[in-house]
């Protein structure tokens, strides 16, 4: 059906404007659900045509009304042939049917689900017939012909691309792998005509069931040893609450444009003592002013510390004395 407009001279006149009689004949179908006239297609022949108009229906957005109007060569007026709601072009529809059969996946089957294969499925052969004689159908059971239906050739090699496509050589997992699964001490060779080239996976921390290819591999290989090494260095222990920096104000007047020193004690106590110990120190003498000299920073800190050890004698004398005595300084 080939679409054209209204004023194209693939429709007759007489079918184009025939926009209200196709409204009614939709109206006493819907009342409710026809929307605004769409445009006009052309059939096959020159003497049928369809309108479209928009369909309101709740639930059918997208979707449009299709009425058909016929009119012989000669005829003064058109006739409605049919109409049908149709889905446009943005209709919200359901996906194509597929088949059952072919809507199982790998992995929808559950537990007591039954699945047959195909009449006539390629990946199955016939296999060994049942002789009746006890000690040969015994036997060709034990070398696996005991079966009804073998794996074809076709589907040997259907599996055979699966398992590599998954577990092949190809994968990240194998490119970054120190060695092959057939180097593996858990890899389980199969039997048969496919032993050359898979097994199965016995790590539980690696590929664990999975059919995996000769060339496939993991971090989880048998040949795998821990790293040379006793672990992190080790490191002293550094406690930055084990000192204290205080800042030591230059006792004696110091030079233009000199800085003031630091002094670095394992105690706050001890800045305390050398701040008690700065106010107690002796002015200095005119001479020295009048010279110049300058007491020196190590000067103030040897000051310091002494005043501290004083004190700390002090204290351990008046601990080790007995109650009631005192000590004259």
């Amino acid at each position: 059906m080939s679409a054209v407009s209204v004023s194209d001279s693939g429709v007759r006149p007489i079918l184009a404007d025939a926009v209200e009689l196709a409204r009614r004949a939709l109206l006493e179908l819907e009342p409710s659900g026809v929307g605004t006239h769409l445009g006009v297609s052309a059939e096959d022949d020159d003497n049928a045509a369809t309108h479209r108009f928009e369909a309101t229906l709740p639930g059918y957005r997208g979707w449009q009304w299709a009425v058909v109007v016929a009119a012989p060569p000669g005829a003064d007026h058109p006739t409605v042939s049919e109409s049908a709601l149709l889905p446009g072009p943005d209709a919200l529809i359901a996906p194509d049917f597929v088949p059952w059969d072919q809507r199982v996946r790998p992995g929808d089957l559950a537990p007591g689900d039954l699945l047959a294969p195909l009449p006539g499925d390629p990946r199955l052969a016939p296999g060994y017939t049942a002789t009746g004689d006890p000690e040969v159908d015994d036997v060709a059971y034990q070398v696996g012909l005991g079966r009804t239906q073998v794996l074809s050739l076709e589907g040997r090699e259907e599996a055979a691309q699966r398992w590599y496509t998954e577990f092949g050589p190809d994968t990240e997992m194998a490119k970054a792998a120190p060695s092959t699964c057939g180097r593996c001490g858990f890899y389980l060779p199969l039997s048969g005509a496919l032993r050359a080239a898979f097994g199965v996976c016995g790590n539980a921390m690696g590929a664990d069931g999975h059919v995996v290819h000769t060339e496939y591999g993991c971090g989880a290989h048998s040949d795998v040893t821990v790293p040379a090494g006793a672990g992190s260095p080790l490191y002293e222990a550094y406690d930055d609450a084990a000192f204290d920096v205080v800042q030591v104000d230059s006792q004696r007047g110091s030079k233009a444009g000199s800085s003031e020193g630091t002094a670095v004690v394992t105690d706050a106590a001890v800045a305390e003592v050398g701040a008690q110990a700065s106010e107690q120190q002796p002015a200095t003498s005119a001479s020295e002013s009048e010279s110049g000299g300058t007491a020196s920073e190590s000067d103030v800190t040897t000051a310091t510390v002494e005043q501290i050890t004083d004190t700390d004698t002090a204290t351990e004398a008046d601990a080790q004395s007995e109650p009631g005595s005192s000590t004259q300084n």
